[in-house]
């Protein structure tokens, strides 16, 4: 016969019993390091770094079996603001999604001057597709500028000649963790009125005048796919300092509701069937409520909780990305004649994502030589994302705006290439991109 009321004591006893069973298997696991060869043992560009405590969380979480987002994902939504140094995080299933929430709050009727079918939105051509999508996806213009050569960034020297009398925001990364010019980027906007979305996906832990990217927008987004700072496996944040933002961007992760209360709450608001809109009937259910076209963009609980024991080692993930990246920089420094390597930009301290290097002479067939030379080698390496975004078979039919050229866009496209320096990586690792970069730089 089970028994219907188990002692607890006896509960968490088992449930320490598991979870130390949990340890042991990942001791074992992970014990027998392989060792590395050059030329031989693969060579990520990023991954996961992680340990017995996420393992433990994820069995943990899923023995409570709260399946939707709960309390592990508010402990995150709080602790992760925090870090940041905002009031709010909510937590969706990508960095993509995050995007996408981040860029509809600014549609909702909700707010005084909600952005609208038409109007238009400053960003460049040479980032991830999704930091550009929501805008396009909302019926909105893409205003394309070139970048800076020397940052990978915006060139804010070009924000002016963009801006029209139908701008209405400025959506752009940190390029591969680098913070692009916060204080001329926040002046324009201030000066138009104008928002700012950060796209903060590569960049979670940089620091512009000694602040945390991510606060500087009205919105900001991060991402937790494994490549990225830290990782809940897919998963993603949007965050902000102001509450009634926070507010509409959670309806449009769920569902377009106009009801509040947390999963497994009811008549937070106290008025649950009190309420009267223009056509519902009086005390329509305020659950069943919809004050946006939205979406259901929540992750789970389990994964909320291996984002809160991936939080704690974050600062150590950003150290070791800065040490990595200063040491790919020196060890290339001899081939500084043939490739740019993209600088921190002034007033910054990167959280790298990347270490970007764009030929001084771009040149694509020489580029896809090299790039084949380090796939052959097992060295993982990326292009810069979509290169120039207006190049790619999906954007072929966009509405849009192009101010100037896209010259430094088509080299990045053309001669452009970055490295992984991600925590996992070892000095041996480091070396051998950096010996088969100089190498192929002299063959190719």
């Amino acid at each position: 016969m089970t028994d219907t009321n188990p002692d607890p004591d006896d509960v968490a006893a088992l449930e320490a019993k598991i979870l130390d069973l949990v340890t042991e298997l990942h001791a074992r696991k992970t014990a027998k390091r392989a060792l590395f060869v050059a030329g031989a043992t693969a060579i990520p560009y990023a991954g996961r770094v992680y340990g017995a405590e996420e393992v433990r969380a994820a069995v943990k979480s899923s023995l409570d079996f709260w399946l939707t987002l709960g309390p592990e994902g508010a402990a995150f939504e709080r602790e992760l603001a925090h870090y940041v140094g905002v009031k709010h995080a909510l937590l969706v299933n990508s960095g993509s999604s995050a995007n996408l929430v981040a860029f509809m709050t600014l549609t909702s009727d909700a707010l005084d001057r909600p952005i609208r079918r038409g109007d238009e939105v400053i960003t460049v051509a040479a980032s991830f597709p999704t930091t550009v999508n929501p805008v396009i996806q909302a019926g909105c213009i893409p205003v394309f500028v070139d970048v800076d050569p020397r940052t990978a960034n915006i060139d804010v020297s070009r924000l002016e000649a963009a801006r029209s009398d139908r701008t209405r925001a400025v959506m752009i990364a940190h390029t591969l963790g680098n913070p692009f010019d916060v204080d001329s980027v926040r002046a324009f906007c201030k000066q138009y009125d104008l928002a700012l979305i950060e796209d903060n996906c590569d960049a979670l832990g940089s620091l512009y005048r000694g602040v945390r990217t991510g606060t500087f927008g009205d919105l900001a987004t991060s991402s937790f796919y494994p490549p990225h700072h830290i990782t809940m496996g897919e998963g993603g944040a949007v965050y902000t300092k102001s509450s009634k933002l926070r507010t509409i961007a959670e309806s449009f992760r769920d569902w377009g509701r106009d009801c509040w209360c947390a999963s497994g709450k009811d008549d937070t608001c106290g008025k649950r069937f009190a309420w009267q809109w223009e056509t519902l009937p009086h005390g329509y259910d305020h659950k069943y409520v919809y004050s946006h076209i939205g979406y259901n963009l929540k992750p789970t609980d389990i994964q909320a909780a291996i984002g809160r024991a991936q939080l704690p080692r974050l600062q150590g993930f950003v150290e070791a990305r800065r040490r990595n990246w200063e040491r790919l920089r020196a060890r290339l420094d001899v081939a500084s004649g043939d490739w740019d390597f993209i600088e921190a930009t002034p007033n910054s301290e990167p959280s790298w994502f990347g270490f970007l290097a764009v030929m001084k002479r771009p040149d694509h067939e020489r580029l896809t030589r090299i790039c084949r030379g380090l796939d052959a080698r097992k060295i993982g390496h990326r292009r810069l994302f979509g290169g120039n975004l207006l190049k790619q078979p999906a954007y072929r039919a966009i509405e849009h705006r192009v101010v100037g050229g896209l010259e430094a866009t088509d080299a990045i496209m053309n001669g452009g290439l970055f490295l992984g320096v991600y925590p996992g990586l070892t000095d041996e690792m480091l070396d051998a991109q950096a010996d088969a970069l100089l190498l192929l730089t002299r063959t190719a």
